[in-house]
């Protein structure tokens, strides 16, 4: 696939497995366990050193447990030895970096090599003292305003999709200094989106993750309970994180709740990644996932490729639900 630049994190394996090490320092463990973990979410990179990844793996995880403040001698030592071998800049020129970006790349080594042998020792970090509430039960319907933001483009092909919305942005809803900006405040409301959480849990026991079913396609007012049991296609979705602040800022209200039958979704889903990798590798928040995606019937009876882990279509609430509904 080729190299992408001669930066640390100039590709997306490593600003993903960035994101990863963020989540990861804020469990209450000892850093050899944190490793242990994050190499669970990638191990073709971390352990296979034919792999194009393998060195970026290991320069990152030693670099973001340092600048995190966690001492993890394994990943300092492995990615010194990388750096003192040739190996990453052998792989970047396997890769067909160019003979200038080497030359970065081989400046940047050595500004990391000199930060990885100054002896650190951890700093106090802010980790979670008990699991995360859970916010949501299994089962509960929720209702949501979403809309259309002119400035944001699609990046697909041809003209753009009638049916799409996208919530309220939590980040720039919750920040004095993005609210205001062109690109946030464009965002209008344009009808009502809604979800039901069709299973929710502990990662690593502490992390709180759902996993909803949301409508295909926007509602245009508010709903109530008896609306999304009207015949309607829904989407279920890959699970996603959400805090307590970033459910109000989405303005989520609970509009009753129904007896989701886990057995009568679960075969719809071949997950071909762990529930770890999908929550940690892709960084996935509810939020990213609560957007109405306004598929075409096309698309939800012949779904592209690889596309049945994310989009798995129910045509209606009925079809995963118990026989017994309730508000």
């Amino acid at each position: 696939m080729g190299a992408w630049g001669p930066g640390l994190y100039a590709n997306d394996f490593a600003s993903d497995l960035k994101g990863t090490v963020g989540v990861l320092v804020r469990l209450p463990l000892p850093a050899e366990r944190l490793l242990e973990m994050l190499v669970e979410t990638a191990p073709a990179q971390a352990n296979n050193p034919d792999d194009e990844e393998h060195t970026t793996f290991w320069l990152v995880a030693a670099d973001q447990f340092a600048r995190k403040g966690v001492d993890c001698l394994a990943a300092r030592e492995k990615a010194l030895s990388l750096i003192a071998s040739g190996a990453d800049l052998a792989a970047m020129a396997t890769l067909e970096m160019d003979e200038k970006s080497l030359k970065k790349r081989a400046a940047m080594l050595e500004a990391l090599r000199r930060e990885l042998s100054t002896p650190m020792g951890s700093r106090p970090r802010k980790v979670l003292k008990t699991p995360e509430k859970l916010l949501f039960e299994v089962g509960e319907a929720l209702a949501y305003p979403v809309g259309t933001n002119p400035r944001q483009l699609s990046g697909l092909a041809g003209p753009p999709n009638p049916w799409a919305r996208d919530p309220i942005d939590p980040y720039g809803a919750g920040s004095k200094t993005l609210k205001d900006r062109p690109y946030y405040g464009a965002w209008r409301q344009d009808g009502w989106g809604a979800m039901v959480i069709a299973e929710r849990g502990h990662l690593f026991d502490y992390l709180a993750w759902y996993r909803p079913m949301v409508i295909n396609r926007p509602l245009v007012d508010e709903p109530a309970l008896a609306d999304l049991l009207a015949a309607r296609d829904w989407l279920l979705r890959k699970p996603g994180v959400l805090t307590a602040r970033h459910r109000d800022l989405l303005q989520i209200k609970s509009v009753g709740r129904v007896a989701v039958d886990r057995a009568k979704w679960a075969p719809r889903i071949p997950e071909k990644l762990s529930m770890q990798s999908l929550l940690i590798t892709f960084g996935s928040t509810l939020h990213g996932k609560m957007a109405i995606m306004g598929l075409p019937e096309e698309a939800l009876r012949h779904p592209l490729a690889g596309w049945e882990t994310e989009f798995s279509h129910i045509e209606a609430l009925h079809a995963v639900t118990a026989d017994q509904l309730r508000a």
